[in-house]
């Protein structure tokens, strides 16, 4: 089976949900990840819940294009957290067939935060979405081995995930053998990007900072191919049928062409790496 192609959010961040999937359908993505909910309070997101015409648009350009709806963003669990706030996520979620929910762990007190994301998982179950942890290194889900004892502490229920990030991986400590050892029935989805490496990008002996990392998610990401990351050893252990979410955002380079050419060219870029990869396995 060939591999599936999702648009992320990030690689199409200036377009509403119509219109990004208008667009993932002319350049052959499968599927399209949206920002419903901002990472950070008053940070940009797309506009759908909440104002019906814009789900009526939405679910009529699926129907028209056939293309999906893989993922919604974001769901943060910090201290306090209620999922129960993120209720409307889940019901525009389940209205747009989704497949996935991305989700942050915040809380630094691991065993809060693992009883309120098994408390998410129980809520998401209905919807027919998982709840995927993604780890990321500034935050308290720091790599995979914390994303999996989370999970396994919290029972492994159900609608459990874990999301890896080609991006997070390399800026993390996780390991080659760290990720060949997540469960497959955890593993829904994957998002792939380029960056420089450590040595590439800071002095010897240095390591990335947490604004550098932060900058470089949210604002500087590269095409794969185009940095150091060794995303061939990395696709190569996780599972070859797992759907690959393209996620490369660069500002200042999308400000210069069209939001189509720059999604064309990420998605290019990745089946270039990952298809080559997979007829060689």
């Amino acid at each position: 089976m060939p591999r599936l192609y999702s648009q992320a959010y990030l690689t199409a961040c200036a377009l509403t949900p119509p219109q990004a999937i208008r667009q993932a359908a002319a350049l052959g993505y499968s599927d399209v990840g949206l920002r419903l909910w901002p990472n950070v309070a008053g940070a940009p997101q797309q506009f759908l819940i909440g104002q019906p015409a814009v789900l009526r648009e939405t679910l009529a350009v699926q129907r028209d294009t056939g293309v999906g709806v893989f993922d919604l963003e974001i769901i943060r669990i910090g201290a306090g957290f209620d999922p129960r706030i993120y209720l409307p996520l889940l019901e525009a979620g389940a209205a747009l067939k989704a497949r996935a929910l991305l989700v942050a762990g915040d809380d630094t007190d691991e065993p809060r935060l693992t009883e309120a994301y098994a408390r998410l998982c129980e809520l998401v179950q209905p919807y027919g979405l998982t709840a995927d942890l993604e780890f990321m290194p500034w935050t308290a889900v720091p790599d995979a081995n914390a994303a999996l004892r989370i999970v396994l502490a919290a029972g492994r229920p159900a609608s459990a995930g874990i999301l890896v990030d080609a991006l997070h991986f390399d800026r993390s400590g996780t390991t080659l053998d760290d990720i060949r050892a997540l469960p497959r029935d955890l593993l829904h989805y994957a998002q792939v990007c380029d960056a420089p490496t450590r040595a590439q990008w800071t002095p010897v002996g240095r390591a990335f900072t947490v604004e550098e990392m932060v900058h470089t998610a949210r604002c500087e990401r590269l095409q794969p191919g185009e940095g150091g990351i060794g995303l061939q050893a990395l696709f190569s252990a996780l599972p070859n049928d797992l759907p690959v979410s393209v996620e490369v955002v660069h500002l200042q380079r999308m400000a210069q062409i069209p939001p189509a050419d720059w999604s064309r060219q990420c998605l290019a870029a990745s089946r270039n790496l990952l298809d080559l990869q997979a007829t060689q396995a």
